[in-house]
């Protein structure tokens, strides 16, 4: 008889919290890059493509990728680990669109590479900008679709039924459109964030930064109502768990937040978003819970503690994070 390999090394309670602050990581990283490049193409700077802020934004943004990147294999690994057929199950029905977001993601990453390396003309920074922000739009979408389809076994089971080619897109996009929308306006709003702290002593730089911080968050807090109001037969369930005060601490902290970055206290203003991310991050996980209840509960598996495989990844997360504030602090130290 084979052996039952259909438990977890470690605990249940443990792995969510990894893979909420591994997540929570991942998605500032992904907001600095994303949102950055949405404000560098549209926001307002004095002799846009010769400022020295926007130039010096440019050249983060290859580390932002990098950041990006390896602080998203954890959480992903997490989400597969605790919920592995509903994960697959969804990637296989839509397998080329996954199987290209490698490719994506490398275009992506050269030219912003390509940007940063030398100067280029203001025609080449804009397209190559405009390259990389269509790569993120791709990357962001079809994971949107993906995981929202994870949470309707039924509809995957259907859409397996009529097609095994890989090449089907989660068709239910009333059911993600707007939780889509609100991770691109939530990206403008934590891009505009950065923006204004970096810029802190550059004013024209700084008022960009909370303008888009100011217009993203109205615009977040709209697509993250309509999400909510478009759950359906989850709206019951939601509106009793704990994601609902979730909602509202996320909600009242992040205008906390606005009212810290326009007096220009940081610090306070950093605190009040980080906790709002963190809430939203949770909420959404609740919400990948609820909608899948009567067809699967992690909760139900068996536990088999082993540690050496959380030993070994916490050694090389705690490494990875090392290395990536050593890299920021050489970027912002002095230089020649």
């Amino acid at each position: 008889m084979l052996p039952d390999f259909n438990y977890f090394t470690t605990p249940l309670w443990l792995i969510e919290v990894l893979h909420i602050v591994t997540l929570t990581i991942h998605l500032i990283a992904m907001n600095f890059l994303f949102g950055g490049i949405m404000i560098l193409l549209f926001g307002q700077f004095d002799k846009k493509w010769q400022n020295p802020f926007v130039q010096k934004y440019i050249k983060l943004l290859p580390n932002a990728m990098a950041m990006t990147v390896s602080f998203g294999v954890a959480p992903l690994l997490f989400v597969q680990l605790v919920y592995p057929k509903q994960i697959y199950s969804a990637s296989i029905i839509s397998g080329w669109y996954w199987l290209m977001i490698f490719a994506v993601v490398m275009t992506a990453y050269y030219f912003l590479y390509a940007l940063s390396f030398k100067q280029a003309t203001e025609s080449k920074q804009k397209i190559y900008l405009s390259i990389a922000l269509i790569c993120l739009l791709y990357v962001s979408y079809i994971y949107s679709s993906v995981f929202s389809m994870a949470e309707k076994p039924d509809l995957y089971k259907l859409l397996y039924a009529e097609s095994q080619g890989g090449t089907i897109i989660n068709r239910e996009i009333g059911t993600y459109l707007f939780r889509w929308l609100h991770m691109i306006t939530g990206a403008v709003t934590v891009g505009g964030f950065f923006v204004a702290l970096l810029g802190r002593k550059d004013e024209p730089a700084f008022n960009v930064g909370k303008n888009f911080y100011l217009w993203g968050m109205v615009a977040a807090m709209a697509t993250g109502f309509a999400y909510m109001m478009g759950l359906g037969e989850l709206m019951k369930p939601f509106m009793k768990s704990p994601a609902i005060w979730l909602v509202t601490v996320s909600f009242v902290l992040s205008l906390g937040s606005l009212h810290f970055l326009f007096k220009k206290r940081f610090v306070f203003a950093s605190a009040m978003l980080s906790v709002s991310f963190v809430a939203m991050v949770y909420t959404r996980h609740i919400v990948r819970k609820l909608a899948l209840v009567g067809y699967y509960d992690p909760s139900e598996i068996a536990v088999n503690v082993q540690w050496s495989p959380f030993i070994f990844f916490l050694i090389f997360f705690v490494l990875m994070v090392g290395t990536v504030w050593y890299m920021l602090r050489l970027f912002f130290g002095k230089q020649e």
